[in-house]
């Protein structure tokens, strides 16, 4: 192979790898061409939630974990890259530089990329340990943002912020109708949230998960959330590019988790409501624009959970161009 094709063939890797990155309500928003000599990120507009997402910071925070999932598989193919972030389109250009041979951690990084996935079981009693939570708080501020931790007093705090944040959301008979285009179902298009990946019952916990207007087949799990750690996913910043460093953040500290045996939950509907939002930056302490709050956890190792959700076809979100 020459160096040309050897670069393409990364790229078209990274861009596959990409695909199976974490998205709100797994709508996948993004496109990816590949060029000889980059990779370009676009938001694929047509899969926004326009109502429970009008200014699209959630299609930019999934468009971010993405290229971050893409960054990882070209870390584990020994690439050296840099990555620019125009504020307009695309969000996002990655070129490949030389090719330098990888090293064992980025191998094993990569290898977390299809582990990773989302369950909304409840999380067993055992806290996850200080050391752990430093390496998720170093990972976040690697890339960009920052983690803030709530105290025991703040998650009672956060449990009446998410509580209203629900009830705002569940009076808008608009927004439960965009809801139940993505939920549900076996989602055989390869996009959405399918019934096997919800609980079948609403989790018996202190700070409630989304209420997504349909009962799924997965069991909640018999345990609460005593053992869970909340925190606040922040940065400077609130503009796109901002977004985008923020699901890049997300995805860094998620693969982090991951490699621990714990397990991340978003919880964005605290940050799609305008007064929740700011609830949120009050209990910050006022020091940045709140993009997400995460619930950690150990899950119970004994039961297996959820499969991975489906995903789109290559052709619909990977286009080649000379």
């Amino acid at each position: 192979m020459t160096a040309d094709t050897d670069r393409r063939q990364a790229l078209l890797q990274a861009a596959e790898a990409a695909r199976y990155a974490p998205s709100v309500h797994n709508t996948q928003p993004w496109t990816w061409t590949v060029y000889p000599d980059r990779l370009e990120l676009n938001a694929a507009v047509e899969r926004q939630l326009t109502v429970q997402d009008p200014d699209a910071h959630m299609l930019l925070l999934s468009c971010g974990t993405a290229l971050h999932h893409a960054q990882i598989a070209l870390d584990a193919a020994g690439w050296q890259y840099r990555v620019h972030r125009p504020a307009g389109t695309p969000l996002a250009v990655i070129y490949p530089e030389r090719h330098v041979g990888a090293h064992l951690e980025a191998l094993r990084r990569f290898e977390q990329l299809r582990v990773r996935h989302t369950d909304r079981r409840t999380v067993n009693d055992s806290p996850l340990p200080a050391a752990a939570l430093d390496t998720l708080v170093a990972a976040a501020e690697s890339a960009g943002a920052r983690l803030h931790v709530l105290r025991r007093d703040q998650i009672i705090d956060l449990a009446v912020i998410v509580e209203h944040a629900q009830q705002t959301e569940s009076s808008d008979e608009r927004l439960r109708r965009e809801t139940a285009e993505w939920v549900g179902g076996d989602r055989a298009e390869g996009s959405g949230i399918p019934a096997a990946n919800l609980p079948a019952e609403p989790p018996l916990t202190t700070v409630a998960e989304r209420d997504f207007g349909t009962a799924g087949t997965l069991p909640a799990g018999a345990g609460h959330d005593a053992g869970a750690t909340y925190a606040v996913l922040y940065g400077t910043g609130d503009e796109p590019v901002d977004w985008l460093r923020a699901g890049e953040a997300l995805n860094a500290l998620w693969l982090e988790t991951t490699e621990h045996g714990a397990t991340v939950l978003p919880l964005s509907g605290p940050t799609e409501v305008p007064y929740t939002r700011s609830e949120l930056r009050r209990i910050i302490g006022g020091v940045g624009e709140p993009y997400l709050v995460v619930r950690l956890g150990m899950l119970d190792p004994v039961h297996h959970g959820p499969a991975s959700t489906p995903r789109l076809p290559v052709d619909q979100v990977i286009e080649e161009r000379d």
